[in-house]
């Protein structure tokens, strides 16, 4: 077993790859990016994607105008243009990155477990962490899904429905290996999935609470319902 990290140690690791991000970013929308200097384009995508959320999250995406957008970001107009079409060709930009982001940290850390109880605490764990770095992305993600074009509608769905699935397999795996209690894997891995969106949905009602100390209570009561609780 791979020794779990803090919330700070996890965090270090983020902050670490964030500029691999935006430089992947820049890779996959190189044809429409007319800037030419790497380091000006991962400065600004950044600042556009943080005033984008900070604005989304006050008003909507919807309402939100490029003249917003340019006012709250401090880049032009004319500036902005240069990285993207519209408000639809940035709103892919943005959730493209963050979606294979997550997706590819969560990957690692269940990897990184041999046992299937720790593959079930690493992706908990992970999750939480992940949606306290970026919980403005986390809850415009939940929050507009309602409002999105089609196409990112069904990627927000699918987005969703990928991290069920992969609670559902190790929940199936793990009642294979007789790890686990027999429970209905399904509305167990629904029932998961509600304690990690509390987080960053309900932020209020944790006022008190640290990430580390909601990450503990979670993976113990998982494990406890599971079975498993003494080999956390």
């Amino acid at each position: 077993m791979t020794d779990p990290m803090n919330f700070e140690q996890f965090r270090e690791m983020i902050t670490i790859s964030r500029e691999e991000r935006y430089i992947e970013t820049l890779s996959e929308n190189r044809e429409s990016i007319q800037i030419k200097k790497e380091k000006t384009i991962v400065k600004n995508l950044e600042k556009i994607f943080k005033a984008t959320l900070k604005i989304s999250n006050q008003k909507g995406f919807q309402a939100m105008t490029m003249r917003d957008l340019s006012q709250e970001s401090g880049i032009s107009l004319g500036a902005m243009y240069a990285y993207f079409k519209n408000k639809d060709d940035l709103l892919g930009m943005l959730q493209n990155q963050r979606r294979a982001f997550i997706r590819r940290v969560l990957e690692n850390e269940i990897e990184k477990q041999e046992d299937t109880a720790f593959k079930i605490c690493a992706m908990i764990r992970a999750h939480l962490f992940l949606s306290e770095i970026m919980q403005p992305w986390f809850y415009f993600s939940f929050m507009e899904a309602k409002n999105l074009n089609p196409d990112e509608r069904k990627k927000a769905i699918d987005s969703d429905l990928w991290t069920e699935k992969v609670l559902e397999k190790l929940l199936i795996k793990g009642r294979e290996e007789n790890v686990f209690n027999d429970r209905d894997p399904g509305l167990t891995a629904e029932a998961i999935k509600a304690l990690l969106q509390d987080w960053y949905l309900k932020r209020p009602k944790f006022r008190n609470v640290s990430v580390d100390q909601y990450s503990d209570f979670v993976i113990e009561f998982v494990l406890t319902y599971l079975g498993v609780a003494t080999k956390k």
